[in-house]
């Protein structure tokens, strides 16, 4: 798959991407306290299987870590995500 774009509305509270005419996002609530809530990743049919919700994962992930936030993954999508990765680290 080519480099995809992911734009973060702070706004908006949400991480995402348009993939051949289609809209691809996560959403978050900051909770105040350094603390973050992804509680939502939506990947429309046409790009399922195509590693887009990982990608607006680590993204949100990323920017959490660099804010130094902590993050509480209601979405069972990035729950599994961090813990694949945590996994993959030898952290668990």
């Amino acid at each position: 798959m080519s480099e995809m774009t992911i734009h973060h509305d702070q706004a908006g509270h949400q991480f995402e991407t348009n993939v051949d005419g289609h809209r691809a996002y996560l959403t978050y609530m900051d909770l105040g306290k350094q603390t973050l809530d992804i509680y939502r990743t939506f990947v429309p049919n046409a790009l399922r299987g195509r590693g887009i919700a990982a990608e607006l994962t680590k993204k949100a992930l990323q920017y959490a870590e660099q804010m130094g936030y902590t993050v509480i993954p209601s979405c069972s999508y990035v729950e599994r995500y961090i813990e694949r990765q945590q996994r993959r680290s030898g952290q668990v």
